[in-house]
Order: C-alpha cells, then structure tokens, then sequence
C-alpha cells in the first residue's frame, strides 16, 4: 500500500509504502492505518508542524498543513476517529476504483488499487489532495 500526499496542484510532498498488509481491507481499517503509520512519524520526531490528514487539537491552520503551539507527540486514535468522522461528512473522498467509496465497512481490494487515494474536499486541508 502506498501513501502519497500531494499539493492541490498535483506536486507529490510525500510518499510512504507499508507492506505486510492483508489483501482486503475496510475503507475505515485503511484511514485507521494510514492515521496511525502518519503519527508515528510525527511522533518519532516531534516537531511544532504537522502536515498530515487531520488537524491536532489546538492546533492552527497553515497553508499545507497545521502548526502546533509547541512540538508534541499526537494521539493517532483520536486523529483517527475525526478521520472516520470527516470522511462520513464528506470531509475528504476516497477513490475506490472508478467510483468513490461510501461507508466505513466497504471492503477494498488492495491488490487492485495499492495506491489508493482520498481528495480532501475542506476542513481537513484545503491546500492539499491526500492519496492512501
């Protein structure tokens, strides 16, 4: 599975693969993984900047992401549950094929599409497409 985000103009910013992962999963399993595997990122080297999919807890909006009042370490099961919030509200669109996945238990088969993607639509980043 790969995981790219992009600038609203298409120019990659990152790009992550995690293996080992199960031929099918749910669209709410893969926001889960790729929430968890982006905090632990962030974590691994806390900084005051956080250019992921969902925003901290008081945290301010940039351009391409958020920015922290001071660098922390981040809760990735409450990232993930605003996640799974945003995506049921039409926060950000996650790509299944040639048709947009809707619900939280669709099961996608990763051995089609192993690099899924989500466009952010507003509130979790404007500026920015995500790609699963």
């Amino acid at each position: 599975m790969t995981f790219r985000d992009e600038t609203a103009t298409g120019k990659p910013r990152t790009e992550w693969e995690v293996t080992g992962l199960p031929e099918r999963m749910t669209v709410r399993e893969l926001i889960r993984l790729r929430v968890r595997e982006e905090v632990a990122r962030h974590n691994a080297h806390p900084s005051d900047r956080f250019n992921r999919l969902v925003r901290p807890d008081d945290a301010e909006t940039e351009l391409n992401g958020y920015r922290l009042r001071e660098p922390r370490r981040i809760d990735w099961e409450r990232r993930a549950e605003r996640a799974e919030r945003a995506f049921l509200a039409d926060g950000f669109f996650v790509p299944a094929g040639e048709r947009q996945a809707g619900d939280l238990d669709e099961v996608v088969d990763l051995t089609v599409d192993p690099d899924w993607s989500s466009s952010s639509s507003s509130g979790l980043s404007a500026a920015e497409r995500r790609h699963f």
